[in-house]
Order: structure tokens, then sequence, then C-alpha cells
């Protein structure tokens, strides 16, 4: 089986790299001597280097930056699609870690309309964590609570490797997955009318309530009830009435992503610069008073049959 991974994202948007010269398909060489000065044509040459006689899958990544970024791509797509692609024996993934957009590119009326189907990849739970980093059940939820289940920051844990060691090796390296991530995604994901770099920070940081929120943010009404749909929208901030005696029409607002989370409340631009200065010691001490757990049991909670019956709790 053939296979090819672009991705589009790091080079300019209007002129891809040709990575296909160095996949495994067998028409390969005619992207060695070929540079396409548009979508259009990057997609006719794929279309030409995929063989009819046996698979191949294609994988373009970053689509939401490209829907964003080139004109009409969705149109472009669709096109080379009917004509050529959808004519060879082949797979075509799209990625795209913002959900609306992915999910709006299959919607009635858009070019690609009923020519995917949509799939969520979530993060990796606690026990794949395990697998993944060797290590025992307890540990391992330390694991998944500070990694988020991302397996590229899962893939720098040495098998057997304990949580302080990990921490203490990724905080000494400014560039290591797990502080740069969670940067390259909110600089990446969220528009600036989403207010980035306040809404998002002031609820990791704690703040529950539109008000406290609203306070830490600094941002007025209208503009923060806009950034909390637009934040909703994209599934960045999932919304929840308490559970009480009384009835509360007062949400609590919380990021959904588990790694996002993570880094929000206990890195974020502030302790990154303490990395930069060779300070990672102080962000690590930080991390050990801190507490994260609760989300992680909050869905597997929510998924117990009503028969279960809890055993008395102790004082």
């Amino acid at each position: 089986m053939s296979v090819h991974i672009a991705n589009p994202a790091t080079g300019t948007a209007r002129r891809p790299q040709p990575a296909p010269a160095a996949s495994t398909l067998p028409g390969r060489s005619l992207f060695e001597d070929a540079a396409p000065g548009n979508w259009s044509a990057a997609l006719r040459l794929l279309a030409s280097a995929l063989p009819d006689d046996q698979p191949s899958i294609v994988v373009i990544d970053e689509v939401p930056h490209l829907v964003d970024q080139v004109d009409a791509f969705e149109s472009i797509l669709q096109r080379a699609w009917d004509r050529e692609l959808s004519r060879k024996p082949v797979l075509l993934i799209l990625i795209g870690s913002n959900l609306s957009m992915m999910e709006a590119l299959n919607e009635y009326g858009r070019p690609f309309h009923q020519r995917g189907r949509e799939m969520v990849l979530g993060p990796l739970n606690p026990a794949e964590v395990a697998e993944m980093a060797g290590l025992p059940p307890a540990p391992a939820i330390d694991a998944a609570l500070v990694t988020g289940g991302l397996p590229l920051i899962c893939a720098g844990w040495a098998p057997g490797t304990d949580l302080w060691t990990f921490l203490a090796a990724q905080l000494a390296d400014p560039g290591s997955p797990l502080l740069i991530s969670g940067e390259r995604s909110l600089a990446a994901e969220f528009p600036v009318a989403a207010q980035a770099a306040t809404v998002p920070a002031a609820i990791g940081s704690g703040e529950r309530t539109f008000t406290t929120i609203g306070k830490a943010a600094t941002i007025g009404h209208a503009p923060l009830v806009r950034a909390i749909e637009i934040l909703i929208r994209k599934r960045v901030v999932a919304p929840e009435l308490p559970l009480s005696t009384t009835a509360s029409k007062e949400r609590r607002y919380r990021i959904t992503d588990p790694y996002l989370r993570f880094w929000l409340y206990f890195l974020g631009r502030q302790r990154i610069d303490e990395v930069e200065r060779a300070r990672g010691d102080l962000v690590l001490q930080r991390i050990r008073t801190g507490r994260a757990i609760e989300p992680l049991v909050r869905e597997p909670l929510s998924k117990l049959p009503p028969t279960v019956r809890w055993r008395r709790p102790r004082p």
C-alpha cells in the first residue's frame, strides 16, 4: 500500500510543497521536477501520481487553515475529487483540530457535502497512556493529566519514567512539546474575536462564572458574550449548570481539552518565559502544589449505569 502524508500548512498556502516526491507513491517522480503554482494543479498532479492497480492513502493536514487561507479551497478539493481522485483506489483523509469547521465541510450547501464521513479522534485515554509510557495504573493517571493524552507529548515519555523526571526534562527545554503545543494551538485555532489570549486563560486559571471570567480577562460584557459563544462553538469551552438542590441559571464554564486545561493553569506564556530563563524549577514547584483530577473522572462517572451503587463515603 502506498502512503503519502501532506502537511500543506508548513509551506505557503497558495504554493504547496511537493511532499509527494518523498512519499512511496509509484508516480512520485512527477513531483521531482514539478512545482505546482496552485492547489488545482497540485491535486491534478497528485491524481496522476496515484496508482490505478493498488490502494493508496492521501492525508491532508491542517484543513481548517487551508479553508481559511486559500480562496475557494473547498470547491477546488471537490472538483479534484469528483473529476480525478475518486476514480482511483485512494483513501483521502482530511485532518483538522477545529471541530466546528471540519464538521461544516460536510454540511448541506457546501462543496464537499456527502463526500466524506466524519470521525472525531479524541486524546489517548489513561489506559492507552499507560501502555505508551509503560506505566502502572496510578502513575498513568498523572501522566494522562499532564499530557492530556496527546500522542506527540506522550511520545517523549520514556517507558517507566516517573512523572517528576518527565516534567523536569520537559521544563528544561523551551522547545519541548509539553510547552509549545498549547501556545501553537491557541495561535492556530482561536480567532482574535475570541480573545484567545485572555478568555481561555481566565477560565483555565480557575474562573468559572461569566462575571469572574470578565473581571479576570478585563473584557466588557458584549465582547465576552461573543468570545464565549465562539469558544463554545469551537468546543474549546463547555458550559455547564451546577448540580444543586436549588435551581441555578448561572452557568459554569470549563476548558474541554485536558492538555490545554493543564497548559493554561500551570504553564502559559508567563511560565514559558521562566523556562526560557532556565528557571523551570519554579514551574515544576507550581505543578507540585496543584490539583487537576476532577475533569479526568467526570466523563467516566457520567457513563456509569444507574444500577451502580456507591459505598458509604468515609468522613
